[in-house]
């Protein structure tokens, strides 16, 4: 889990810098950070 969030987040991170795919990089973010709460809660 914690590799496909990293995999997100640096692909959000190169398409913010180059301008590459405009939004659809946005929603990989949405992904991500969606994952990550749904991984932070399930622990509790």
């Amino acid at each position: 889990m914690w590799t496909i969030l990293i995999i997100l987040f640096v692909l959000w991170i190169l398409g913010f810098s180059f301008r590459i795919a405009g939004n659809l990089v946005h929603i990989l973010l949405v992904i991500a950070l969606i994952l990550l709460i749904i991984r932070l809660v399930k622990r509790k």
